[in-house]
């Protein structure tokens, strides 16, 4: 079991411990963009559901793709074994450039430039989607979006955790992901389906949409230069 304090950490040293007690008083006394505030207010909150539609510009675009990619792929006269090797590329990428990015993050201590260029990335990708339907530059579109959706997640929470106060962040961040995900996994990726059914499945980048809008609405707040509260 872990220790609800530093203090009761007995790993640590006498250094480790107080080194941490201080770094958690100095965030406790943080001014923080959201405070102590009840649930209906924190579901009221401009800054929540600011941050859930951002983070619903990557979650349609990683949910959609996570779905449909396979049928993407095929749709270009691939078999089913070399749908699967090549569906796995932009996956891969993504895993790996994720931890990259996050770790780029965590050494800077920056959050909002490396949440904001990953929203580029997908807004980029998708763009190019209207430009190429071949299957090299579909892999690549691929890739570019999945790495943005992927590689925005360790940024995006510690950036938003970072403006919640210690009473407000476990509703607050469940609730920018249950927005998030009830439009990215859930309409999005119905949007797009219908979209494959009834016309072209390359215009149907529902998730371009969501993306855009996120940062317009983000910038339109905040201003470009602070587009995230911290």
């Amino acid at each position: 079991m872990l220790s609800n304090r530093p203090d009761n950490a007995n790993w640590l040293t006498l250094q480790q411990k107080e080194w941490l007690n201080n770094t958690l008083v100095a965030e406790n006394t943080k001014r923080k963009a959201i405070g102590h505030v009840s649930l209906w207010q924190l579901l009221r909150h401009k800054h929540i559901w600011v941050m859930a539609l951002i983070y619903a510009g990557a979650s349609a675009a990683g949910s959609t793709l996570s779905v449909w990619s396979l049928q993407l792929l095929k749709s270009l006269g691939l078999d089913n074994f070399t749908t699967g090797l090549v569906n796995a590329i932009p996956y891969g990428l993504a895993s790996v450039l994720m931890i990259v990015w996050g770790l780029s993050s965590d050494r800077t201590g920056e959050r909002r430039w490396h949440t904001a260029l990953t929203m580029f990335l997908i807004a980029g990708g998708l763009i190019s989607a209207f430009i190429t339907s071949s299957l090299t530059g579909s892999v690549v579109i691929l890739s570019l979006v999945l790495i943005g959706a992927y590689s925005m997640k360790g940024p995006f929470w510690a950036l938003a955790s970072g403006w919640l106060s210690s009473s407000t962040a476990a509703a607050g961040l469940a609730a920018i992901g249950a927005m998030a995900n009830l439009i990215g996994g859930g309409l999005m990726v119905n949007v797009y389906g219908n979209q494959w059914r009834y016309g072209e499945p390359y215009a149907g980048n529902a998730a371009f949409s969501t993306t855009l809008y996120g940062g317009r609405h983000c910038g339109a707040d905040y201003g470009p230069q602070n587009c995230w509260p911290g």
